[in-house]
């Protein structure tokens, strides 16, 4: 009976002292409640021990943690559907606030967290024009919607890091509009490009052809000038010749003209033996 007694005893004390211990970690806040009521934080590692069912203990996480918004759509100043996709990053900087308006529940505080960055990105970028949100001020678009997500998150003891936009687009539907527009007016760009370069080629060709035909009839006209001066010269060797030897002349031009009447494969003359043709020749016979 008393063995009994004693294991009872025992096992009674060992499930007290496994319901009163706790370890603390160093990537954790502690805050020990006493019947609903806060008692004291505990910020230290170590192992700690608390009153069964008298006192409550709540881990809340000290690292960064993140939050993941759905996207949504939002109509910028200039009346224009975006697509955005945002998430944030944020730290729990007042335990005690955080436990009090959330139960201590990451879940909670990212439902709450997510309704208020949504809201926050919609006041921020209805503000501002499509060109600005897609392109111009970016960055300071996410330190204004960081500043107002803050401004309500403080208030359950959450401090929001950072946002970021991971994306800031057209809804499909707009965006394939958006794109055959875009690609029509780089084709008509294209095609204005084409045209001048075409209009250019044509000038270009035009001027090198008639350079061309200036270049060849200036060519032209000096070798009719070299022609006529070498014919002119070759006449004067002629003339020189037939004044210094006339019968060397005769004998000259009458050998030409054999070369010249008798010149081809099939060519054939019949002529009398005494022809002037065969004047020459008769006339050295005598």
């Amino acid at each position: 009976m008393k063995s009994k007694l004693t294991l009872i005893i025992v096992g009674f004390l060992a499930f007290t002292a496994y319901l009163s211990a706790f370890t603390v970690h160093q990537t954790q806040h502690v805050l020990v409640f006493q019947v609903g009521k806060f008692d004291r934080a505990i910020q230290e590692p170590g192992l700690y021990f608390k009153i069964p069912f008298y006192e409550d203990v709540f881990f809340i996480d000290k690292r960064l943690l993140s939050l993941d918004s759905p996207e949504q759509e939002v109509i910028t100043a200039n009346q224009k559907r975006l697509v955005v996709d945002a998430f944030a990053r944020y730290r729990i900087t007042d335990p005690l606030k955080f436990v009090q308006s959330s139960g201590g529940s990451i879940l909670n505080a990212n439902t709450r967290l997510a309704t208020i960055l949504n809201s926050s990105v919609r006041r921020v970028m209805g503000g501002e024009s499509l060109v600005s949100v897609v392109r111009n001020k970016r960055a300071e678009l996410m330190d204004r919607i960081q500043e107002q997500a803050n401004a309500e998150s403080n208030d359950f003891g959450v401090t929001i890091v950072d946002v970021k936009i991971r994306r800031a687009d057209l809804p499909e539907a707009n965006s394939e509009s958006v794109f055959n527009r875009m690609k029509t007016e780089r084709q008509q760009e294209a095609a204005e490009h084409r045209a001048r370069g075409a209009q250019l080629a044509k000038k270009i060709r035009a001027k090198a052809e008639k350079e061309a035909t200036v270049i060849e009839a200036k060519a032209r006209e000096k070798s009719e000038i070299l022609r006529g001066q070498g014919d002119a010269q070759k006449n004067k060797i002629f003339a020189d010749a037939y004044g210094s030897d006339p019968e060397f002349f005769r004998f000259y031009r009458s050998m030409q003209a054999y070369e010249t009447g008798l010149a081809g494969e099939n060519t054939s003359l019949v002529l009398s033996p005494d022809s002037d043709f065969f004047s020459y020749f008769n006339k050295s016979k005598n």
